[in-house]
């Protein structure tokens, strides 16, 4: 098939966000985009979260590292008329499969039907448990360093740190990256009061959900694992009662 080419225009590629897990979690439209599809790719605990939407449709898994393999695929299946859901966990567009989906439509010079369909990320997951940390102006930064250089990671980590901005860390550590969140912490530290409140979520909505409110001070890393998301709030996020809350300044 020649490049800009597709073979039937009733092919389409949905990419879609499907929560943090729970299925009270996953939008209408997600649920909806994978009850149309033929096809449902993705990693394998991602498929899991939406078991029950499958079916007897085809299926397509890998693992870790596979993602553009995976992607390749799902891309392959929609342009031979084939509709398909690229499924992510949380939101497609937030470390999802959205960016490379059209990225490798565009440097193939595809021509493709595709929907992105948004999802609960991670971080919103543990804000609503928590509270309401991120009322107002924060970042979200990736502490894998597979795809971005670790130099990079640290410029962002420092430049948030000292702009006061609260931060949500995604893919905070794994078996293979166990220094990483012991040196953001320290770059934090370095510029925040160790007092600092920190929100630690691990398989957040999901049975086996595990929530820690702690302090940048007594920030328990090795609890950490790679399903959980870290939320490091700012000089004015404080604990009231039992909720973690960044006044957006209201009573000021």
């Amino acid at each position: 098939m020649a490049a800009g080419e597709c073979r039937d225009s009733k092919g389409k590629l949905y990419v879609v966000g499907v929560g943090p897990g729970n299925p009270l979690d996953r939008t209408r439209r997600a649920e909806k985009a994978i009850e149309r599809s033929a096809a449902v790719v993705g990693y394998p605990r991602y498929i899991e979260h939406v078991r029950e939407l499958v079916g007897d449709k085809k299926i397509i898994s890998s693992g870790m590292t596979k993602e553009r393999e995976r992607c390749a695929e799902a891309v392959r299946l929609a342009t031979h008329g084939e509709v398909v859901s690229l499924v992510s966990s949380g939101d497609a567009g937030i470390y999802g499969m959205a960016g490379l989906a059209l990225e490798m439509l565009e440097k193939q010079g595809l021509s493709l039907d595709v929907e992105v369909v948004p999802g609960v990320s991670a971080s919103h997951a543990l804000a609503a448990k928590v509270g309401a940390p991120l009322m107002i102006d924060h970042a979200v930064i990736s502490l894998s360093d597979i795809l971005v250089p670790w130099e990079r990671i640290e410029t962002r980590l420092k430049a948030v740190a000292a702009a006061d901005l609260v931060c949500a860390l995604y893919n905070p550590k794994s078996r293979k990256r166990a220094w990483q969140l012991s040196r953001a912490r320290d770059i934090f530290l370095a510029s925040r009061d160790p007092d600092s409140p920190v929100a630690v979520g691990t398989d957040v909505t999901l049975p086996s959900e595990g929530m820690i409110l702690t302090t940048l001070h007594d920030f328990p890393i090795h609890e950490v694992n790679m399903r959980s998301c870290v939320i490091i709030g700012n000089s004015e996020t404080k604990l009231f009662r039992k909720w973690l809350v960044t006044p957006r300044g209201y009573y000021e």
